[in-house]
């Protein structure tokens, strides 16, 4: 049986629509067509349900389908143990990972790392929603908060403190504030994520938790364009160490409200199972581990 016939048939069945895995691996929709036909007559089954409007899965597809992946991701993990086991790393990773967090940090990371180990390739999605494993085809996802699945594989990569932060023109212009009842009476760059606003803010000290409803004129659901507001002067942001680690340092933007603590958060590399942590998965693991001690001590 064909492997390059079951990979059109898993992207052919997580898309519904043959044109658009035939897009994807770069053949024409009658190759693909011909493949799937292919398939269903070695294995005596009609795996879709084809109409001139519709394609779905029927239910021997179903069932073939969770069989199919198991095999294809156990022939990944073989190719990825050999090239180990001969003192390479190697194969097509997919990776997800956050908007500002990707673009600002892990993608010089990525290029160092592939520089290291030229025979792995790198197939990066980058945005601030949570990614579907299967849908999204992913096979790594980068992401703040520990995962509320257990099904998943996880591992922590640093446990990492919310900042807020403004540009030095905006405190010349707007003033410092003092305590965090004054963020009130500044504007307040925030995030939304699933249609949810993150517009509470919390703060503690030794006298107590404040629980501050900051204002905005600028709201958006990509977490970079919330950094580069606070750069330009827009703003205040209430983000991510890790984030604003490199502005900081610049002096870009200035920290804020230092005698206050903050909700710690975490960073994780979440594998949606064990078939997915190859020795490439695990280097960038370490990889990553490293590289984050390093910048969050450069901020302490």
């Amino acid at each position: 049986m064909n492997t390059a016939d079951l990979a059109l048939f898993v992207r052919t069945a997580d898309s519904g629509s043959i044109s658009a895995s035939a897009r994807q691996l770069d053949i024409s929709p009658a190759a693909a067509s011909a493949a799937l036909k292919r398939l269903e007559k070695q294995l005596g089954a009609a795996l879709f349900i084809r109409s001139t409007r519709q394609l779905r899965l029927s239910a021997e597809g179903e069932r073939f389908l969770h069989h199919c992946r198991q095999a294809l991701q156990a022939l990944d993990s073989g190719r990825a143990a050999l090239s180990a086991h001969q003192g390479q790393i190697g194969g097509e990773m997919r990776l997800s990972v956050s908007s500002d967090l990707g673009r600002n940090l892990i993608l010089p990371w990525l290029d160092e790392l592939m520089q290291q180990h030229p025979r792995l390739s790198i197939l990066l999605s980058i945005g601030d929603s949570l990614a579907d494993f299967y849908l999204d085809r992913v096979d790594v996802a980068i992401r703040y908060g520990e995962p509320e699945d257990s099904s998943l594989v996880a591992f922590k990569i640093a446990d990492v403190e919310r900042i807020l932060c403004a540009s030095p023109d905006y405190l010349q212009r707007q003033g410092y504030p003092q305590t965090p009842e004054e963020l009130r009476q500044h504007n307040c760059l925030l995030f939304r994520l699933n249609n949810q606003v993150y517009d509470r803010w919390v703060f503690s000290d030794a006298h107590g938790r404040y629980e501050v409803e900051v204002n905005s004129n600028r709201i958006c659901n990509d977490g970079d364009v919330v950094r580069r507001w606070a750069v330009a002067g827009r703003g205040i942001a209430f983000k991510s160490q890790l984030d604003m680690a490199e502005d900081i340092r610049a002096g870009r933007v200035v920290p804020l409200l230092q005698g206050y603590q903050t909700d710690q958060t975490s960073l994780w590399l979440i594998c949606p199972d064990r078939n997915q942590v190859s020795p490439g998965v695990l280097l960038l693991r370490d990889r990553l581990r490293e590289k984050c001690a390093t910048v969050l001590a450069g901020l302490a």
